[in-house]
């Protein structure tokens, strides 16, 4: 993701990225070449380089730690989805942040797909009417590596907690009881894990929520939501070959530009450490049925 982000930041006219923290020797050779300060630790990196923020792309299990870091050093932070592994990280760096009164948003991006926020805006006027259901739905072209996978927290941490904030957000409910299933089709290394699975929940306001996750889709990375109602029914493929590309840098681009507006006094737009946590309750509770007798 931290190479998501530099590609995606290097066309902003708002945000510049002026240094990297990367442990790894081998990943600090092979960064693309650019006017950046490079630095072995995180903490060398706040002693000297001079940033007004901080983005973080460590591995998820790592972000709590993270977070600590940077609250300790008083710097406002956008932090990669979904803020932990675990419901209970994301409420304690919630707790954190607030008591030390700094900016602070999670990465979910999906916020900032013009598409996303058109349909978004349009349900809450009532163009379609009261909303029966919403599907989300958010297949890869291939399984992660499996260093990604075994810090990801699973395929409902890693990949769900986009669709549960974007549910939420979308049709401005909570997330009620779910029921889930993982799909048997191909062999794990992972226990627990599988390559594909899917989740149904009852939203606070009488809305079904269908989420579908999938790690081999073989025309490239896909996201689409299917949204029907007592007016109408709409399909929107936000993201989609062959132009996901396009679609998934420019809202990580517009996503960076609004938390430096973020950090600059204007309001927040995009998520807190509080959606984060509730995305990851639900995300808890879907891995938490899999597998369950019906």
């Amino acid at each position: 993701m931290g190479r998501n982000h530099l590609r995606a930041l290097a066309t902003s006219s708002e945000v510049k990225v002026a240094a990297i923290a990367e442990p790894l020797q081998s990943a600090r050779q092979s960064l693309p070449s650019a006017d950046v300060a490079v630095y072995g630790d995180l903490d060398r990196m706040l002693d000297t380089a001079g940033i007004d923020a901080v983005l973080v792309c460590v591995p998820s299990d790592l972000h709590l730690t993270t977070v600590k870091a940077l609250i300790d050093a008083g710097m406002p932070t956008l932090c990669e989805k979904p803020v932990g592994v675990t419901a209970a990280e994301a409420r304690e760096a919630a707790g954190l942040v607030a008591a030390a009164g700094l900016p602070f948003q999670v990465g979910f991006w999906r916020r900032f797909v013009p598409m996303l926020k058109d349909l978004r805006d349009r349900l809450a006027a009532g163009k379609l009417g009261d909303i029966y259901a919403v599907a989300n739905f958010q297949w890869d072209r291939e399984p992660p590596s499996a260093t990604f996978r075994a810090h990801s927290g699973g395929i409902f941490v890693d990949m769900g907690v986009h669709e549960f904030d974007q549910t939420r957000w979308l049709v401005q409910q909570e997330i009620g009881p779910i029921t889930s299933l993982g799909s048997g089709v191909a062999a794990e290394p992972w226990p627990g894990d599988p390559e594909s699975a899917h989740a149904m929940a009852a939203l606070s306001g009488g809305t079904t929520a269908l989420v579908s996750l999938g790690r081999r889709h073989p025309l490239g990375d896909m996201c689409k939501v299917e949204v029907f109602g007592t007016r109408g029914a709409e399909e929107c493929r936000f993201l989609w070959p062959p132009t996901a590309d396009d679609t998934f840098f420019g809202a990580l681009r517009l996503q960076a530009e609004s938390f430096a507006r973020y950090v600059r006094g204007a309001p927040l737009e995009g998520a807190g450490a509080g959606d984060a946590a509730l995305a990851l309750d639900a995300a808890e509770r879907a891995a938490a049925q899999m597998g369950k007798p019906g």
